[in-house]
This record gives structure tokens, C-alpha cells and sequence, in this order.
């Protein structure tokens, strides 16, 4: 959110601490500035993080936005517990704002918040940004409070999405729900800080984490995914498609190495533990069949890794293997693109389903269902001829340099002006 804070103005950044206390009534923000940041957090308690945050924002509403509608357990105490906290935040947010506020809010997690601000008395204008996909009514009907939270959102003044798809999804369900001006729903994608990021990248390759990943791939090409361990990431059908090709494509055989980076998220949840055996199970499999006593195909991390190792990584890497199921964007990829050197860049292999394809579409798009799909992009990408990769790296760094994080800010926020102009005349 760097993106949006400027250094001439005075900001406040409300949220969640991440602890959980027990407590009986509304918790006293936490205040922590620096510069002209304010930084107001409270605690959750136990009750509240189960309720609002495990079991209805991740338990239901991400796997309703990923378009996964098996994995929902819903329970009309979690939602319940979900429009409490909501109002919770409200009346606690309140007292802080100032007249002249402008309020932007941001994800699942808070789709109720402008309506309990509005019942407060708040009239700031209000926006909304929502990071991940955003389904079409056919499937978002399935959630059974679906009309409440849609009528809760129309508090907004400025609704915004990553993809056209999702502002077309989320504008026909809105207007079911009487909202009149589709203007107040605008596909607006965000994007990183590619300048930067490529100098971190540049700076990262020459440093030691790095020497040793290149020293022990023995000049052979590298594969590199880099994903938080989730369902929506396609993590099990991306190994499927590399096994594949090494299936189909026994050239490649101890030719190249396949690094995957998966930091453990939500451990605590059943349906993230039962993936993490899954993928040890599918990675355990493929390394005993085809590995020698001289080379793992697959190489597989579940911890963090800071970003500027990362960046060196993805510098190093002849491919990245973007393949998600549903992504509300995939910076991934952008940052992929970014930390490639000019002269000698790797080639993207991305899944049509992200929200950074219909940018990035001079990457090898593919289906990431279709494990022979991914087997060919990755062949194609593995012994590409370098002016194609220039060719194609020019065009994607084109893309990520027209559309950065920062634009992304101005733009939102300029949007938002306008339509509480609109609405105000």
C-alpha cells in the first residue's frame, strides 16, 4: 500500500494488529506514527479471528471468489461475526477520521465496512479495492447472505477490480441489487515498481544466495515458481504439467531443475494441511521416478525467502512457471518480467486464468488444467532462441512500466473523486 501514501500528505492506516486478546468491549487503537504515516491497529479476540476472519473471510468468501464452491462451510454465526467485527472496525475507525478524509478500503475482508461507517454518520467519500477475483452471480448467489453484503457495498462511492471480467461480474450482480451507474465499478489493475525491483534484481544476482543456486545447477536452465502454498494456485496440476514434460520431452532429463518456492499459509486450516500433504505426496513421486543420483527434477521450499534473494532467483531463472487456477492479479509474474536481464531474458509461462494475463498476453499462455499444456509451453520456453525471448521480454516490460503501482493509486483515487463529484451534482 506504499503505493498509495504520499510523502506531502498526513495518512492514517487502520487495521488489524494480527494479535488476539480476550477482551469484553471495543479495544483502544494502538497509535504508531512515523513521518506522516499514523498506524492505528487492534487486536482481534479469539472468538472474532475464528469467526470473522478463519471461517467467513477465508473459509467462505476466498474459496466463493476463487471459484471453488466445494471448499465452503458456511455457518450464519460466522457471518454474523463477520458483519460484528466490520462494525467493530467502524466505530473504532470513526473518532480518527477528519472532515476532509478520503477512506479507501481494501479487500474481502472488509466488504461490509463503508455501510457501518455510513451508519455512523461517516460522508467522507469512500472507495473499495478488491484484490481478488470476483465471481459471476451464477456463482455468487451460492453464498447465502449474498444480496445483504452486495446491498452493505453499494455504500461505496468507487468499487474497484483487477480485470475487466471481474468489474463485468461484479457490475451485474450489483445492479440485481438496484446500484444504477455502472461507472462505479471500474477494472483498474495494479501493478509493482518494476525500476526498482530490477535494481534489487541486479543488485540480488551477484550476492551469495544467489552464486550458490547458480553454482549448483551446473550451467543448466532453471524453472522457477514462486506462490503462497494455496489451493487457487495450481500448485498440484503445475507439477502434473512438468512431469509431463519430462514425460514427453526426455531431452530435458537432468538438463534442467524445477525450483518451487511455497511459504505455508493458513496451517491451521484442514484444507490447507490436507494440500500440503498432497503436493509432498506428487513432488515425493515424481523426484523417485525420474530423479538420478546426480539431480532432483524438483526442487521444493516451504519457508519464506526474503524479496531481493527472490529477485535474484527470478534474474537467474530461464523460466518462470506462473500457473494459478484464479488469481485476482499475479504479481509474480510482473516481477519476473522486471528482474530480467535486457540482453538475456527468461520466458514467461502463464495461466490465462490470471489476472495478469490479458496484460501480459505476448507471455505462453496457458490452461492450467491441461497438464500437456504446460509440458509444451515449458519445452517451447526452455529452447526458445533468444530474439524470440527479447522479442517477447521488450513487449512484457512495455506492459509493467505503463501500468505501475503508483499509476495504479493516482488512477484509483482520481476515479474516486470523480464519481463522489458525480454523485454529489
Amino acid at each position: 500500500m506504499k503505493a498509495a501514501l504520499r510523502e506531502d500528505q498526513q495518512t492514517l492506516w487502520f487495521g488489524w494488529s494480527g494479535r488476539q486478546v480476550e477482551a469484553d468491549a471495543d479495544p483502544m487503537p494502538s497509535l504508531d506514527t512515523h513521518g506522516t504515516v499514523t498506524y492505528a491497529t487492534i487486536p482481534l479476540t479469539p472468538a472474532q479471528h475464528r469467526g470473522y476472519y478463519q471461517r467467513f473471510s477465508n473459509g467462505i468468501l476466498w474459496p466463493l471468489c476463487h471459484y471453488r464452491l466445494g471448499l465452503m462451510n458456511y455457518a450464519r454465526a460466522d457471518w454474523l461475526q463477520y458483519l460484528e467485527v466490520n462494525r467493530m472496525f467502524a466505530r473504532t475507525l470513526a473518532p480518527l477520521l477528519k472532515p476532509d478524509d478520503i477512506i479507501w478500503v481494501h479487500d474481502y475482508h472488509l466488504l461490509p465496512l463503508a455501510q457501518a461507517l455510513r451508519e455512523l454518520g461517516v460522508t467522507s467519500p469512500i472507495g473499495f479495492f478488491l484484490h481478488i477475483p470476483f465471481p459471476p452471480w451464477s456463482l455468487f448467489r451460492a453464498l447465502p447472505p449474498a444480496t445483504a453484503l452486495l446491498d452493505d457495498m453499494k455504500a461505496y462511492d468507487l468499487i474497484g477490480v483487477q480485470t475487466e471480467e471481474d468489474a463485468q461480474n461484479l457490475w451485474e450482480c450489483m445492479r440485481l441489487e438496484g446500484m444504477t451507474d455502472p461507472s462505479r465499478v471500474v477494472a483498474c489493475p495494479i501493478g509493482i515498481d518494476p525500476v526498482s525491483f530490477s535494481e534489487e534484481a541486479r543488485d540480488a544476482f551477484n550476492g551469495p544466495e544467489v552464486r550458490r543456486l547458480r553454482e549448483s545447477l551446473h550451467d543448466e536452465p532453471l524453472i522457477i515458481g514462486v506462490d503462497r502454498l494455496d489451493y487457487s494456485k495450481g500448485l498440484e496440476e503445475r507439477f502434473l504439467g512438468y512431469e509431463r514434460l519430462l514425460i514427453r520431452y526426455p531431452e530435458h532429463h537432468r538438463h534442467v531443475t524445477y525450483l518451487q518456492v511455497a511459504p505455508v499459509s493458513r496451517g491451521e486450516v484442514e484444507e490447507y494441511r490436507l494440500l500440503r500433504r498432497q503436493l509432498d505426496e506428487t513432488i515425493g513421486r515424481i523426484n523417485g521416478a525420474f530423479a538420478a543420483y546426480d539431480w532432483t527434477p524438483i526442487r521444493y521450499l516451504t519457508r519464506p525467502i526474503a524479496r531481493q534473494t527472490l529477485a535474484g532467483f527470478y534474474r537467474l531463472a530461464d523460466v518462470a512457471l506462473v500457473t494459478p487456477l484464479r488469481d485476482g492479479m499475479n504479481l509474480v509474474a510482473k516481477e519476473y518480467v522486471a528482474a530480467q536481464d535486457p540482453e538475456d531474458p527468461g520466458a514467461l509461462v502463464l495461466s490465462h486464468l490470471a489476472g495478469a494475463a490479458p496484460e501480459l498476453d505476448e507471455a505462453l499462455l496457458v490452461n492450467p488444467h491441461d497438464a500437456d499444456a504446460i509440458a509444451d509451453a515449458l519445452h517451447l520456453a526452455l529452447t526458445m532462441k533468444k530474439e524470440e525471448r527479447k522479442r517477447r521480454w521488450n513487449i512484457l516490460n512495455s506492459e509493467i512500466r505503463n501500468t505501475t503501482a503508483g499509476s495504479w493509486a493516482r488512477d484509483f483515487l482520481k476515479a474516486l473523486n470523480r464519481s463522489r463529484k458525480a454523485s454529489a451534482g
